[in-house]
Parts: structure tokens; C-alpha cells; sequence
């Protein structure tokens, strides 16, 4: 069997996109990657995360809150900072044939107002991810 390309999601703190991200391209891509994904620092899993991508059918209920582990980002295939303090903080990868990208979202978590607008930001976040990841799948990066 063939191995899988690894694809690693770094955030900030693993809480939200960065889950958002492993969760969508597990569901639309699993067949063709293999997924982690883990933050400078670990967060916790945020459950307003959990609950939107409940919502598109997607379950991180299981998911864990990791930081970047050295073997993990040195073997995967595609580095995608989701953040840009990941982006601009991320350890130094010394595998050479990584494609390293960025893909820049807002961060829900930062959301203010009532409890449905910080829901509204977190919705818009993960449909705004969600594309994101149907095209890197489609494109068959």
C-alpha cells in the first residue's frame, strides 16, 4: 500500500482552525492524506470548534490539543500554518522536500459580542476553511 502524503496543521494553540482543518480534510481527503495537526502551544480543544463543525457534519469531539512535535513536522509532506503568529513562529523544518504554505484565517476564538455573533464569526471561519480544504483536495496537491 501506498504511503499517504502527511499533511501537518500548525496554529497557534491547536484549538480551533488548525482543528477545523485536520477535522475537513479527514473527512473530504483521508483517503488520500494522512492528518495531524498541533499548535505552539496547546489550548485546548475549543467547544464552540467542536459544536460548528458538528453543525457540517464533521466530529473533533475526540480530537486532542498537541504541540508541534519536532518528528511529526520533519516527516510531513505539507506544512500549513493556519495562523499568522504559527506562520511566523514555526520551529525550523529540516525536511527539505516539505511544501510549507499559509493559509491566513481570522481566529474565532478572538470573537466579541453576543453569544450568536461569536457563533456567526465561528461558522464563517469554518466554511471559509472548509473551501479552502475542498480545493486542496480537488487539486490533488
Amino acid at each position: 500500500m501506498e504511503k499517504k502524503p502527511l499533511v501537518y496543521f500548525l496554529c497557534t494553540g491547536n484549538s480551533c482552525r488548525s482543528q477545523m482543518a485536520d477535522g475537513f480534510l479527514k473527512s473530504l481527503g483521508g483517503h488520500k492524506y494522512e492528518v495531524k495537526s498541533a499548535g505552539l502551544e496547546a489550548h485546548g480543544l475549543n467547544p464552540r470548534a467542536v459544536h460548528v463543525m458538528k453543525e457540517a457534519g464533521v466530529d473533533i469531539s475526540a480530537h486532542t490539543s498537541d504541540v508541534i512535535d519536532p518528528d511529526i513536522l520533519n516527516k510531513a509532506d505539507y506544512v500549513i500554518t493556519l495562523c499568522g503568529h504559527a506562520d511566523e513562529h514555526c520551529p525550523v523544518i529540516s525536511n527539505k522536500n516539505v511544501t510549507k504554505w499559509h493559509w491566513g484565517f481570522d481566529d474565532p476564538a478572538k470573537a466579541t459580542g453576543t453569544e450568536e455573533e461569536i457563533m456567526v464569526q465561528f461558522r464563517n471561519v469554518r466554511d471559509a476553511i472548509k473551501n479552502r480544504i475542498s480545493r486542496f483536495v480537488e487539486e490533488g496537491q
